[in-house]
C-alpha cells in the first residue's frame, strides 16, 4: 500500500501543471472584436504555440496575458498571479519578446544588456546569455550594426535576463531568411530545455510543427482547434494528400462529391483552382484518380503528392488557407 501511495505521489509530480490559464478572454475595438471569448491552459515546461494569419488575435491575446492590454472581459492567470489585479507579480515572472521591438541603435550589445539589467532587482549575467544567443563576436558592436536574425536574438537575450518562468516570444522569425529562422528554432529548443515555459505565435506553420508541443489554432479571434500538431494533423483522418490544378477546365459541381467516392480517399477539398485528395493509402487513391481522370478526360496541368499538413487542417476547418486568410 505505501508503495502504491508512494507511485502515485511520483505520478502527480510527473503530471504538468498549468502555468498559464485562460478563461473567456474578450478584446474589441469599437464594432471589431479581435478576440472572442477564448478558454486554454498552458502547461508548465512545454512550447505552446498560436498558429493562425494575420489579424487572427494572436498578439492581441499574447498581450492581454501580459498584462500590456487590458482585456474587455476575462481573466488570465501567469503562475497564479491575476494580469490585472497582479501585475507586477506577473511582470516578475515573465519575458517579453515583442513584435517589433525598439531597440537603442547607438548602444553595443554589452551596454544595452547591462541597462536592461538595471531594471529589475536580480537578474543572469550577462556573458552566458550572450553566447547562448550567439552574439558574443558582436557583444562590443553596436546594435544598429546588427543582421535581422541578430537583433531577434538580442531581444530574446533581454526577455530573459530576470531569469523568466514564461518567456513569450510574438512572431521571431518574421522576415529573417532561412538559416536566421532555423538558428533561432535551435535556441527556442534550448531554452525549453533549460525548463522554461515558451508562448510563441507564429503564422509559419512548419515553425510551429518543428517547435510546439500544442498548438492553439487561431483565426477571426477565436480558437479553431488546440492539440498536439500529430493530432491536429491526424484529425483529417489522412496521412497524405493529391493535390491537382485543372488545366484550362470548368468543372461541373458533381466533381467533388465523384473525387470524394475514389478508392480510399477520405476528403476532397477545393481551394480557388487547386483540388486537394486526402487519403491513407496514396498508392491506391493516386492509382484510382489517374483512371478516374482518364475516364472522365481531366487534364491536369499540375500533380503533386504530400503528407498533410497544419495548412490541411486550417483549410479544412475553416474554407480558406492558412496562407492566404
Amino acid at each position: 500500500m505505501i508503495a502504491d501511495m508512494k507511485n502515485e505521489a511520483e505520478m502527480k509530480q510527473d503530471t504538468p501543471k498549468p502555468i498559464i490559464e485562460v478563461e473567456g478572454l474578450v478584446k474589441r475595438y469599437g464594432d471589431f472584436t479581435a478576440v472572442n471569448g477564448i478558454h486554454f491552459q498552458v502547461m508548465q515546461g512545454e512550447v505552446f504555440g498560436l498558429l493562425g494569419p494575420n489579424g487572427a488575435g494572436k498578439t492581441t491575446t499574447m498581450e492581454m496575458i501580459e498584462g500590456l492590454r487590458k482585456p474587455d472581459a476575462g481573466i488570465a492567470k501567469v503562475a497564479g498571479y491575476d494580469t490585472h489585479t497582479s501585475l507586477t507579480k506577473v511582470k516578475e515572472v515573465i519575458g517579453v519578446q515583442l513584435q517589433s521591438t525598439s531597440l537603442f541603435e547607438l548602444l553595443t550589445v554589452k551596454e544595452i544588456m547591462r541597462m536592461y539589467a538595471s531594471f529589475y532587482k536580480t537578474s543572469l549575467p550577462i556573458e552566458p546569455l550572450i553566447e547562448q544567443m550567439i552574439l558574443t563576436d558582436k557583444a562590443n558592436g553596436r546594435v544598429k550594426n546588427l543582421s535581422g536574425g541578430q537583433k531577434q536574438r538580442l531581444a530574446i537575450a533581454l526577455a530573459l535576463l530576470n531569469d523568466p518562468l514564461v518567456v513569450f516570444l510574438d512572431e521571431p522569425t518574421t522576415g529573417l531568411d532561412p538559416q536566421a529562422r532555423r538558428t533561432l528554432w535551435d535556441i527556442i529548443l534550448r531554452m525549453k530545455e533549460q525548463g522554461k515555459t515558451i508562448v510563441l505565435s507564429t503564422h509559419y506553420m512548419d515553425e510551429a510543427h518543428a517547435l510546439c508541443d500544442r498548438i492553439c489554432l487561431m483565426d477571426k479571434g477565436g480558437i479553431v482547434a488546440l492539440d498536439t500538431p500529430r493530432n491536429l494533423v491526424l484529425s483529417l483522418q489522412s496521412d497524405s494528400a493529391i493535390e491537382f490544378r485543372l488545366s484550362g477546365q470548368t468543372e461541373d459541381g458533381s466533381l467533388l462529391d465523384r473525387l470524394g467516392e475514389l478508392n480510399e480517399v477520405k476528403q476532397a477539398d477545393r481551394r480557388e483552382d487547386v483540388i486537394t485528395l486526402y487519403t491513407d493509402n496514396l498508392q491506391a487513391s493516386l492509382l484510382d484518380f489517374i483512371q478516374f481522370a482518364d475516364r472522365s478526360g481531366l487534364v491536369f496541368s499540375e500533380l503533386q503528392t504530400r503528407t498533410a499538413t497544419l495548412e490541411d487542417v486550417f483549410l479544412h476547418m475553416t474554407g480558406r488557407s492558412l496562407r492566404e486568410a
